[in-house]
């Protein structure tokens, strides 16, 4: 299992050396930007989801790519 935290750098650290000590944990600590790409894609495969299960429309993708 895999669990992502968002915890305050000054309280962070000491979960983290509790979690470290633990022998079935392993810790990786990411950037706020690898974070933030996560988060984005992690809401494209939501939307995706919904629009795949019709309830959300898809968009055409010659307007998707004028707005670029």
């Amino acid at each position: 299992m895999k669990i992502l935290l968002d915890i305050k750098d000054n309280k962070g650290l000491h979960l983290l050396e509790i979690l470290k000590g633990m022998p079935n944990v392993r810790t990786h600590i990411i950037t706020d930007a690898k974070a933030g790409a996560l988060e984005e894609v992690r809401e494209a495969v939501e939307e995706l989801k919904k629009i795949l299960e019709g309830k959300k429309e898809a968009r055409n993708a010659e307007d998707f790519l004028n707005e670029l």
